[in-house]
């Protein structure tokens, strides 16, 4: 028996695709208030480096990373200890214990 190619047909490729997860853009305008609300702006920008990295600098340093999206988000919730001009201080945590609010903001981050 010979095994031909078979053009898909476009409600087999909706079958198909509808399968997969399919992950929505992040709301930037709600991840940059809760960013705001929690001071995050204080120490980090979207491009620029302050007491923090940049976002863009997280977001190179994370790209291609499995795991990236969960080592933000912990970072994120559980207050690790930080180097910030040669001092050791504690990470503040995002003011929402919200986990789509908190996965917004991860997904924001690695979007710039």
């Amino acid at each position: 028996m010979r095994l031909g190619t078979r053009l898909l047909t476009g409600s087999t490729m909706l079958l198909i695709l509808g399968s997969f997860p399919l992950q929505a853009a992040p709301d930037a305008a709600a991840a940059q208030a809760l960013a705001r609300k929690s001071n995050c702006l204080k120490c980090h920008s979207v491009d620029k480096k302050k007491d923090g990295p940049a976002y863009k600098e997280v977001a190179a340093k994370y790209k291609g990373k499995a795991d990236a999206e969960q080592k933000l988000f912990i970072h994120l919730t559980t207050n690790p200890m930080v180097d910030v001009a040669g001092s050791k201080e504690e990470h503040a945590s995002l003011k929402t214990k919200n986990e789509a609010e908190i996965r917004n903001v991860v997904q924001w981050v690695l979007s710039q």
